[in-house]
């Protein structure tokens, strides 16, 4: 870690407001709101190596919510979506899984979904691009697949979705293909008022979805996969192969209801709030991608150095006791600085219009 971004840590660290993510809580604070909320759900026994108690209450609420027959909760999302295209691939007699470029599995997990699984990934895309059903069926053999995976949204094309007409479409592509069609939802939670439609009618036309807890959700950890009965059995027993069925996932579990409960009604609003904030910073001659956001996560641009723009953002936070913004970093163009935004529930406690002007004086102070 570079000097510059030990600083920006630390100066992030001491300040009590921002208006990223959701305001930082220090572990007894955290462990003593879990343990308030398991009384006030009623949680009064443990689970045991993911079974009964607040995981198998996890799990129901979460197959109720996405209409699915199962859920099986997992301690990451790295474990959850490999233990998925494990089963899916082993059932088809192929390690070949058609994927974007830059889904997760390719960006952020050290190569461990080839070596540890053995899946042969073909790319669907390329850069910032949703996939459509035309990229599926160009696919060589196609329908001899393992399994094929879209991130919804994708995050490194700044939480980027496909329009539903699009989405249907790959669905049925996928069907008509034999192929399993397992959607990376992490952040599908912020997903779901780009299209305006229950969450079960969404989740539909996948035949997997896996779903995080930590992130819009604000639990400790966690993630789950809701599926059909036989796909959940298998997972089950992956899940215990790779080492995740602790002695106790009950912490995770109580946290997991807490963000169901507590923060998804907040969502819309949240997005509401990030759309809002991207058509002020364009206003003030800033680039956000997508245009409009279609989450609460987007991209944005500045024709600045970054280095200088974070440099700013450390002495703001110094000052203000806020956090505006993450660091800022080089983005492809030349003379241009880049940097992800992500709204939660924090970020509702101020003008987006205000906060914009925070931006625009980081990155041309004076302008």
């Amino acid at each position: 870690m570079s000097d510059l971004a030990e600083r920006f840590v630390a100066a992030a660290r001491a300040c009590d407001d921002t208006v990223l993510g959701h305001r930082r809580r220090g572990p007894a604070e955290t462990l003593r709101t879990l343990a308030d909320a398991a009384d006030e759900l009623g949680i009064d026994q443990w689970d045991r190596y993911g079974d009964g108690g607040a995981v198998a209450r996890v799990e129901a609420e979460v197959a109720e919510l996405l209409g699915r027959p199962a859920a099986v909760f997992f301690v990451s999302g790295t474990m959850a979506q490999q233990a998925t295209l494990r089963a899916w691939c082993e059932r088809r007699g192929s390690d070949r899984v058609a994927i974007p470029d830059l889904a997760h599995q390719l960006r952020h997990e050290s190569d461990g979904p080839r070596l540890l699984q053995g899946f042969r990934f073909e790319t669907l895309t390329t850069g910032w691009a949703t996939a459509t059903a035309p990229d599926l069926l160009a696919l060589p053999a196609a329908d001899r697949l393992g399994a094929v995976q879209l991130e919804l949204p994708l995050r490194e094309a700044g939480c980027l979705l496909p329009e539903w007409d699009e989405l249907v479409d790959f669905s049925e592509a996928a069907r008509g293909l034999g192929v399993p069609f397992h959607v990376d939802g992490a952040r599908l939670w912020e997903a779901q008022p780009f299209w305006d439609r229950a969450l079960r009618e969404i989740t539909a036309l996948f035949d997997s979805v896996y779903v995080s807890f930590y992130k819009g959700l604000r639990g400790m950890a966690g993630a789950a996969v809701a599926c059909d009965e036989e796909l959940a059995r298998e997972l089950r027993t992956w899940r215990q192969r790779m080492g995740g069925t602790l002695y106790g996932l009950t912490p995770y579990a109580v946290g997991a209801l807490v963000g169901l409960r507590d923060e998804l009604p907040r969502i819309g609003d949240e997005v509401a709030w990030a759309q809002a904030l991207a058509g002020e910073l364009v206003a003030r001659g800033l680039r956000v991608q997508p245009e409009p956001p279609h989450t609460t996560t987007f991209l944005l641009f500045a024709e600045a150095d970054p280095d200088v723009v974070t440099e700013r953002t450390v002495a703001f936070m110094a000052e203000r006791g806020t956090v505006p913004c993450n660091p800022w970093w080089a983005a492809r163009a030349p003379g241009t600085a880049m940097t992800e935004v992500t709204v939660a529930g924090a970020a509702l406690d101020h003008d987006p219009a205000t906060v914009a002007g925070w931006y625009a004086d980081l990155v041309a102070p004076g302008d």
